[in-house]
């Protein structure tokens, strides 16, 4: 796996690249939205500090070569962050990473998440040798299951109170998808 120079990647909409700290404005607009956070593992924001403190997050997990998150943009608009997509939980011994993602809901049931989501897991198969990636939801996000589903992941299993969110522990629900079953 390589992390030299960050890659900029892009769809027939989408262009994905680096997240920069100019970018905590638009992360904290849909970040401060209970919609977006009710499955997600951080609370609904109350600061735009909270959106800075992600986006250093992100850079320093990046610079540790454990994580790689791309900003969301549409062609036309490349500095407008919508959303972003990612791997994490790399095991690399493994040849396999967990993929993150989420949307401002201005852009939800337009397709942009699966062209991001596609992209980053061809991506991930041929840049990263990945032999298997994975995604956990909340077995009530019916919007996820759709989206993964969509793009080649399946259900391996819900892990039972696997998460400690929000103070409460949460079901996970596994998802992968093979290098070998993959269908670009």
């Amino acid at each position: 796996m390589s992390f030299d120079k960050f890659p900029l990647l892009s769809t027939e909409r989408l262009q994905l690249r680096q997240i920069q700290p100019s970018d905590a404005e638009a992360l904290y607009s849909y970040f401060s939205k209970d919609e977006v956070t009710e499955f997600f593992d951080l609370p609904t924001f109350q600061d735009i500090k909270e959106a800075h403190d992600l986006v250093k997050s992100w850079e320093d997990r990046y610079a540790q070569k454990d994580s790689i998150r791309w900003a969301i943009c549409l062609k036309e608009e490349p500095e407008a962050l919508i959303g972003t997509c990612g791997f994490h939980n790399f095991a690399t011994e493994h040849s396999r990473a967990e993929i993150g993602y989420e949307l401002h809901p201005r852009f939800w049931q337009k397709g942009m998440m699966t062209e991001a989501i596609q992209c980053i897991l061809d991506y991930g198969f041929s840049q990263f040798k990945l032999n298997r990636i994975e995604a956990f939801i909340d077995p009530a996000n019916i919007a996820s299951r759709k989206l993964l589903e969509k793009v080649g992941l399946s259900s391996e299993g819900i892990l039972r109170d696997y998460f400690f969110e929000k103070g409460r522990f949460v079901d996970g629900e596994i998802f992968a998808v093979l290098q070998r079953e993959y269908k670009k």
